[in-house]
């Protein structure tokens, strides 16, 4: 096997040699991905909004006879239904990821946006616990496709030292979703009632994907991949599925999502019925609370994602600027282990524990947005869907295990839940760094 030269870090070896990468055409790539991925956002978050609705349905198990706190049958409803759909999201990522490196980036988003758009708007139709768990399911499979064509899409369109900051900038989608759901959900949900919110979520994907269709995305993209992306190339008879799963490589990335994505999860579903059973407040009063959470989360990303950017053209390693910056994102997560604590010292104000929910979750996003970078700076652009897919599959394991957890615990033991909640992204990082002390060189031959 010829030996791979090994590219320098000089800051000089940026960019592709295409013209089209220097231009401002790679931009309107990283908004047709924020657009996306803040419709995926909006369409799985309606059933979290509605939850203070859904003590009023029959079928959910809701005991107006007890208090908030003991309510065993709706709470083990209302968690099913959301490890259901992370269930479904890992099946999905393990098969999206795949599809999506077989068919290209735009065939694959186009096929997966139509798949959750369609399950999203299915959830009007429900009329039994079951029939969530059918309609959850279905939308797991769809907004699976998401992230792996997304982030193929930057590996495609982006040089090592921008592809952090074009993460962080589509993937903040995910938190102005949470600008936009809340209002949208109690409008839609005042007037004509929460099946209505899911139709009108779900059909934001319809005029998303006229967009994706309309935009001549393989014409236009650059003829090559970025140079780190040629430095990184497997051996082509190691390109199989399994071969690329079986990587260090791999595992360091899977395992990074698995151990933190829960954390996401529990903030994305479980925000509202905590300010809700903890401060009283109903889907409307919730607003700027959740507002608050989600524009730091936003800022979280675009800056987490473009540290390790400027710690590159600093001189830094990619190895270096990608493992600081997610170092510097674990710590600023830690303060959530005080939102217990906090709530007993202001029983009355939410504001000091949002404050705490805001810190966290934008690490998070930053941390988000530099774990995903690492898929191009570990493999080409050819198995990235993969690699994403793997990981996000773990991540979506990671999520229903937290859940099972929070689900029996957070009322009882909100301690267990926030100390967890806090430590695990150091642990994420040391385990990456074990598996993969350096990243961001070439490939060698055999892993």
């Amino acid at each position: 096997m010829a030996a791979v030269t090994r590219p320098s870090n000089s800051p000089n070896l940026r960019a592709v040699a295409d013209p089209a990468n220097s231009s401002n055409l790679r931009w309107v790539v990283c908004f047709l991905l924020f657009l996306a991925t803040t419709i995926n956002y909006m369409d799985r978050s309606v059933f979290s909004l509605i939850e203070p609705v859904l003590h009023g349905v029959s079928f959910m198990g809701w005991n107006p006879a007890a208090d908030k706190f003991h309510q065993p049958t709706f709470d083990n409803n209302f968690g099913n239904v959301v490890i259901f759909f992370q269930i479904a999201y890992g099946v999905g990522l393990l098969i999206s990821g795949r599809v999506v490196d077989r068919l290209g980036t735009k065939a694959g988003y186009a096929l997966a946006i139509a798949v959750w758009g369609l399950a999203s708007m299915s959830h009007s139709l429900v009329t039994s616990v079951v029939g969530f768990y059918i309609a959850r399911v279905c939308l797991g499979l769809g907004e699976a496709g998401n992230f792996p064509a997304a982030i193929k899409a930057t590996s495609e369109w982006f040089p090592s030292e921008e592809r952090g900051l074009a993460t962080g900038l589509f993937n903040s989608g995910a938190n102005f979703s949470a600008l936009i759901a809340p209002l949208l959900v109690s409008a839609v949900t005042i007037h004509f009632g929460w099946r209505y919110a899911f139709v009108a979520t779900g059909s934001m994907g319809v005029g998303w994907l006229v967009l994706w269709l309309l935009f001549p995305y393989a014409r236009l993209r650059p003829s090559q991949d970025t140079l780190t992306q040629q430095y990184v190339a497997l051996p082509a008879e190691k390109q199989s599925f399994l071969s690329i799963l079986l990587t260090r490589r791999a595992w360091a990335f899977a395992l990074g999502k698995g151990l933190t994505d829960g954390v996401w999860w529990f903030y994305l579903f479980y925000l509202p019925q905590f300010l809700n059973r903890n401060y009283g407040l109903e889907l409307r009063a919730q607003y700027w609370f959740l507002v608050t959470v989600y524009l730091f989360s936003s800022v979280g990303s675009i800056f987490g994602g473009a540290l390790s950017g400027i710690l590159m053209k600093r001189g830094l390693s990619i190895n270096a600027g990608r493992k600081i910056a997610m170092l510097s994102m674990a710590i600023c997560v830690i303060p959530i282990i005080f939102v217990p604590h906090v709530g007993s010292l202001f029983a009355n104000n939410p504001w000091p524990a949002t404050a705490l929910f805001a810190l966290a979750a934008a690490a998070h996003q930053g941390w988000s947005a530099n774990l995903f970078s690492t898929t191009g700076d570990m493999f080409p652009s050819s198995a990235v869907s993969t690699v994403v897919g793997f990981g996000g599959a773990m991540g979506a394991l990671g999520g229903a295990v937290f859940t099972a957890v929070v689900k029996k615990n957070l009322s009882l033991h909100p301690a267990l839940i926030f100390t967890l909640a806090g430590s695990v992204y150091l642990l994420a990082l040391l385990i990456m760094h074990l598996l993969v002390p350096r990243m961001g060189r070439p490939r060698e031959a055999v892993e």
